[in-house]
């Protein structure tokens, strides 16, 4: 009886510490990161990815919204247009690949040309009079890349 209690004790103890010693090493993955790939690589985990995506597709949305013209026929809103396609810039920016590449391997293939149409779109709707039509481009962008990546 006493040996029996003795090691269900030693078994919570040692439970205990294992998951203790777990949850202490819980982020040993990114410190193995920065020794196992080149400085130039970049790692956006999952959640990162997929929250920066559903902050580019928020974006897209609003841009989309902006291009339509109101009820009234006016045209869009020049100042908003460039707003909106100043942040998909960011946000785009952000989910580039490194020079050495990406944990995410289209990245590498499609976001570099993804981030060059927003700045051209950017860049024709700041003249005057502005042209919206790279920024429709931009707008449709995701159905470009979401077909090759599914």
């Amino acid at each position: 009886m006493i040996i029996q209690r003795t090691l269900t004790v030693l078994r919570a103890v040692l439970l205990f510490s294992t998951i203790l010693a777990i949850s202490g090493c819980a982020d040993i993955a990114a410190t193995v990161r920065q020794v196992t790939y080149p400085p130039d690589f970049k790692y956006v985990t999952g959640q990162e990815f997929r929250s920066r995506m559903d902050r580019m597709a928020f974006q897209l949305q609003l841009l989309d919204r902006a291009l339509t013209e109101d009820a009234a026929g006016r045209p869009p809103q020049q100042e908003q247009v460039l707003g909106t396609l100043q942040n998909i810039e960011q946000v785009a920016s952000s989910l580039q690949a490194g020079e050495a590449g990406s944990s995410h391997p289209f990245l590498q293939d499609f976001m570099e040309g993804f981030v060059s149409d927003v700045e051209q779109a950017r860049n024709a709707a700041a003249q005057e009079p502005p042209s919206y039509y790279y920024a429709g481009r931009v707008a449709g962008g995701c159905v470009n890349c979401h077909a090759v990546n599914r």
